[in-house]
C-alpha cells in the first residue's frame, strides 16, 4: 500500500527542515514531498512566501554580520557560493526529476506542478546569490575604507566612503523595492559615523603635529636667530668691502638682493625640518567634510592655547647673565610666528592676516609685559645692553617675515631710556668721587708715556712739544680733569652702544645723550667745584679755577665733537651745552672767591700794622706788616697763582693792590686816630715807599701802579708843608687829583691838631664844604 503524503500546516517550519538537511539527497527527500503537497492542496503561493520571508530572513542576518564581523560574514559568502553550486546540481537533479515525472503519466500534473515550484525556488536561490554579490562589492567597498584609515590614508577613506554611497548606496536607496535595500540603508546611516571617526584620526595626527610643532618652536626660533646673525655677518663684511652699502640696514631691499645668493630655507635645513603634510590633509578632509568652518574655529583655538602656554609666567633678567632667559623666550615666540606665517603662505584659506597679527600682537605685549616687570630690578647698565641686543636680533628676524615691529621699536626707547638712566647713574657716582678724592694740586707728570696717556683722553694742548719737555713735569689741572674726561668719553661710547643699525630712533639718542652729558657736567662736575669754593685755601680755589678754565674748554670741543658724532636724522645746526656757560660763570665765582681770599689776607696783615701816629721818631725801615704783605703777593704770583692764565694774575694783583691801598688808607682815616704828628706820617710814608718799589718790580708795573695813586698823593698831601694847596683847585687836581675831596680835609685836621704853632692851623673843619662850593 503506498505511503501517505505528509501534510503541512504552516511550510515556514518545513522550509527549515529543508535548508538545514545535512546531505543533498535529505534536501530532495524533503524538498519533493514539500512541493507534492504544494501543488496538491494548491498552497504553491504559501511555499512561495514561506522561502522569500526565509531568504528576508537570512538577508537580514547577512547585513548584520556583515557590519559587525567582517570576517565571518566572508566565511559566510563562501558558503553561499558553495549552496550556490549545490543549487546548480539540484537544478540539474530537479530537470531530470522533471523528466521523470513527465515521463510518468499518472504523476504528470502533480510532477509539473512540482517543476515549476521547483524552478520558482531556483529563481529566488538565483535572486538571492546575486544580492549577496551586489552585498559583497559592498562590504568590500567598506571594509576599503576602513582599511584606508587603519594605514592612515584618510582622504583617499574618504574618497572611497563617497564613491560607495554615489554607487551604490544611492541608486539602492532611491529603489526601496531593491533587495539589498535594508543593507545599503543601514551603511548609509553608519556612513557618518566613519566619517567622524576620519575626522578624529585626522584631529588626532593634527594635534600630534601641533605638539612637535610647540615642542620644536623654540629650537626654530634659535636657528632663524643663527640665520640672521650670520645674514648680519655678511652685510658687515660687504659694507667693509664699500661703505656706500652702510646706508642699508638689514631686511632693506638691496640687502635682501645681495643675500640672495645665499639660499636658506628655516623651516627645511640640517638642523630642522617642518613637515606641513598634516595640516594640509586635515585641511583637505575638512574641506570634504564640509567642516572648514569648525576646523578653522578649532586650529585657532588651539593655536591660541598653545600660545599662552608659550608664555612663561615671568622672566628673570638679574640672574640671566647669557641672556638665555630672554633669549628662550623671543625664540619660542619667533618660532610659533614663523610657523603661522609659513601656515597662512600654504593655507590662506586656513589662516588669515588678521588672525596671524592678532597673536603675534598678543605675544609681543606679553612678552614686553614680562621684561617691564623684570626691569624694576636691573640696575646694571651692560645686562641692559645684553637685552637690547637680544630684542635687536628678534626684531630683525621678524621683520624679515613680514610682521610689524613698531611695538618692539618702541619698547627699545623704554629700554633706552632705562639705560640712559643707568648710565647717568653710574657716571654720576664716578664723577662725585672723583671731584670729592682729588687733591687739588697740579698734576704731576714722570715719563713721556703718562704724559701722551694725558693727552688722549683729555682735551688739553700745549705750545711746548712732547720732545722738548723734560721729565717729571707739571701740568696746570689736577688729575680729577683727565679722569673726567676719561669718564665723559666712555660715556659717549656706551651711550653709542646703544645706537646700530638695530636702533631705529638715533636722533632720541643725541638729544638724550647731549642732555645727560650736560647734566653731568653742571650738577656733578661743575657744581661740586663751586661747593669747594668755600674752601679757605687759596691754592685749592685757583686750582678750581684752572680746572673750570680746562673743562670750559674740554665743553666746546664735546659740543663739536656731538656734532659729528649725531646721525643724520638728527636736526641740523650747532649743539651748544649749558654746562660751557657753566663753567665760564663760575670761573668769576672762583676769582672772586680768590679775590675774597687774597683780600681777607691782606686785611689780617693790614689790620696788624699798629702804627703809632704820635711816634717820637721816625722809622728807619718798612713795617713787618708791610714787608709781610709785599712778601705774601710775591709768593702768591710765583707759587700759587702761577698756573693761572696771565690775565686773570694780573686781574687779580690789581685788585688786591687796590685794596690793599684802600685798607692802608682807611688806617689814619679810621675815627680812633684822633692826631697824627709828622713821625706818624713818615712812618706811614715809609711803608707806602717800599709798596711801591714792590709793584714797580713787576711785569706789568705800569698798570698796577694806579692803583697807589691816590694813596701815594694823600701820604704826599700829608707830608706837604704847604696844605692850602690842596684847597686850590688848579693846583690839587695837578698834585692831589686822586686824593677824596672828603678824606684831605680830614686827615690835613689830624695833622693839624697835632702841630703846635697854630698859625699854620686851617679853616674850621665847618668851612671846607664852603671852599669846595659843597653844601
Amino acid at each position: 500500500m503506498p505511503r501517505k503524503a505528509q501534510t503541512w500546516d504552516d511550510y515556514d517550519s518545513a522550509v527549515d527542515q529543508i535548508i538545514l538537511a545535512p546531505t543533498d539527497s535529505d534536501f530532495l527527500d524533503q524538498l519533493i514531498p514539500v512541493l507534492k503537497d504544494a501543488a496538491v492542496s494548491g498552497r504553491t503561493a504559501s511555499l512561495t512566501q514561506s522561502l522569500s520571508q526565509y531568504a528576508e530572513d537570512r538577508e537580514g542576518d547577512i547585513e548584520r554580520i556583515g557590519l559587525t564581523k567582517h570576517e565571518e560574514f566572508l566565511g559566510s559568502v563562501n558558503q553561499l557560493q558553495k549552496v550556490r553550486e549545490g543549487t546548480v546540481a539540484l537544478t540539474s537533479e530537479i530537470l531530470d526529476l522533471n523528466q521523470s515525472i513527465q515521463s510518468s503519466t499518472e504523476k504528470l500534473a502533480a510532477q509539473k506542478q512540482a517543476l515549476v515550484n521547483t524552478r520558482g525556488v531556483r529563481q529566488n536561490i538565483t535572486d538571492v546569490s546575486d544580492a549577496l554579490k551586489e552585498s559583497l562589492k559592498i562590504m568590500h567597498v567598506v571594509n576599503n575604507a576602513h582599511e584606508l584609515i587603519r594605514k592612515k590614508k584618510y582622504y583617499g577613506a574618504l574618497k572611497s566612503l563617497e564613491d560607495l554611497q554615489n554607487e551604490y548606496l544611492v541608486p539602492i536607496i532611491q529603489n526601496k523595492y531593491a533587495t539589498q535595500y535594508r543593507l545599503a540603508d543601514l551603511i548609509q546611516k553608519s556612513i557618518p559615523a566613519s566619517q567622524k571617526t576620519i575626522s578624529e584620526a585626522v584631529m588626532t595626527d593634527l594635534n600630534t603635529w601641533l605638539y612637535r610643532i610647540r615642542e620644536t618652536s623654540q629650537f626654530l626660533g634659535e636657528v632663524a636667530f643663527f640665520h640672521t646673525e650670520q645674514r648680519r655677518d655678511r652685510q658687515k663684511k660687504r659694507v667693509e668691502q664699500n661703505d656706500y652699502l652702510s646706508h642699508f640696514r638689514l631686511n632693506s631691499a638691496i640687502e635682501l638682493v645681495y643675500d640672495e645668493s645665499s639660499d636658506y630655507d628655516v623651516l627645511d635645513n640640517d638642523e630642522v625640518q617642518v613637515d606641513f603634510t598634516p595640516l594640509h590633509e586635515a585641511l583637505h578632509i575638512h574641506e570634504a567634510l564640509g567642516q572648514i568652518e569648525k576646523f578653522r574655529a578649532d586650529y585657532a583655538a588651539t593655536r591660541r592655547q598653545q600660545k599662552e602656554l608659550l608664555m612663561p609666567s615671568s622672566v628673570n633678567l638679574l640672574s640671566d647673565d647669557d641672556g638665555s632667559s630672554l633669549s628662550a623666550l623671543l625664540e619660542g615666540i619667533a618660532g610659533f610666528a614663523i610657523i603661522e606665517s609659513a601656515t597662512m603662505q600654504r593655507a590662506p584659506q586656513l589662516r588669515s592676516t588678521v588672525d596671524v597679527d592678532e597673536l603675534w600682537d598678543s605675544m609681543c605685549q606679553n612678552a614686553i609685559r614680562l621684561i617691564s616687570k623684570s626691569l624694576s630690578e636691573v640696575a646694571n647698565a651692560e645686562v641692559l645692553l645684553k637685552i637690547k641686543l637680544v630684542i635687536a636680533l628678534f626684531i630683525q628676524t621678524m621683520e624679515g617675515w613680514g610682521y610689524s615691529i613698531s611695538m618692539l621699536n618702541n619698547f627699545q626707547l623704554t629700554l633706552f631710556y632705562k639705560y640712559a638712566e643707568l648710565l647717568k647713574r653710574r657716571f654720576s657716582e664716578d664723577f662725585q668721587e672723583i671731584v670729592s678724592t682729588d687733591d687739588y694740586m697740579p698734576m704731576a707728570i714722570n715719563t713721556l708715556e703718562e704724559y701722551e696717556k694725558v693727552l688722549n683722553v683729555s682735551w688739553f694742548t700745549q705750545d711746548t712739544p712732547p720732545e722738548e719737555l723734560t721729565f717729571p713735569c707739571v701740568l696746570p689741572f689736577s688729575q680729577m680733569y683727565p679722569l673726567c674726561c676719561i669718564d665723559i668719553r666712555n660715556f659717549l661710547n656706551q651711550f653709542y652702544f646703544f645706537s646700530d643699525d638695530h636702533f631705529q630712533q638715533p636722533n632720541v639718542i643725541d638729544e638724550t645723550l647731549r642732555k645727560s652729558l650736560d647734566e653731568l657736567l653742571t650738577e656733578k662736575v661743575c657744581q661740586s667745584l663751586v661747593e669747594r669754593l668755600n674752601s679757605q685755601y687759596l691754592g685749592q680755589i685757583v686750582q678750581i679755577l684752572i680746572n673750570l678754565e680746562h673743562f670750559e674748554i674740554a665743553c666746546q670741543e664735546l659740543e663739536q665733537l656731538l656734532i659729528r658724532a649725531r646721525s643724520s636724522t638728527s636736526a641740523g645746526g650747532p649743539v651748544t651745552l649749558r654746562a660751557t656757560e657753566q663753567f665760564r660763570s663760575n670761573k668769576k665765582t672762583a676769582e672772586k672767591r680768590i679775590f675774597e681770599l687774597v683780600n681777607s689776607k691782606i686785611d689780617d696783615l693790614v689790620d696788624t700794622s699798629d702804627y703809632e701816629w704820635m711816634a717820637t721818631s721816625r722809622p728807619t725801615e718798612p713795617s713787618n706788616y708791610m714787608q709781610t704783605l709785599t712778601r705774601y703777593l710775591s709768593n702768591i704770583m710765583n707759587s700759587t697763582l702761577l698756573g693761572l692764565p696771565r690775565e686773570i694774575k694780573e686781574l687779580i694783583y690789581f685788585d688786591a693792590l687796590s685794596h690793599a691801598a684802600n685798607k692802608i688808607l682807611a688806617l689814619p682815616l679810621s675815627s680812633d686816630v684822633r692826631k697824627i704828628n709828622p713821625n706818624g706820617v713818615a712812618a706811614l710814608a715809609k711803608d707806602v715807599e717800599h709798596l711801591s718799589k714792590f709793584v714797580a718790580s713787576l711785569d706789568n708795573a705800569f698798570m698796577l701802579e694806579q692803583n697807589l695813586d691816590e694813596l701815594q698823593q694823600t701820604v704826599a698831601l700829608m707830608q706837604s708843608d704847604n696844605h692850602d694847596e690842596f684847597f686850590d683847585i688848579s693846583t690839587r687836581n695837578k698834585k692831589y687829583g686822586r686824593v677824596d675831596a672828603m678824606n684831605g680835609p680830614i686827615l690835613l685836621e689830624k695833622i693839624t691838631q697835632a702841630v703846635d704853632n697854630p698859625a699854620r692851623a686851617p679853616a674850621p673843619l665847618s668851612n671846607f664844604g664852603s671852599r669846595f662850593g659843597l653844601r
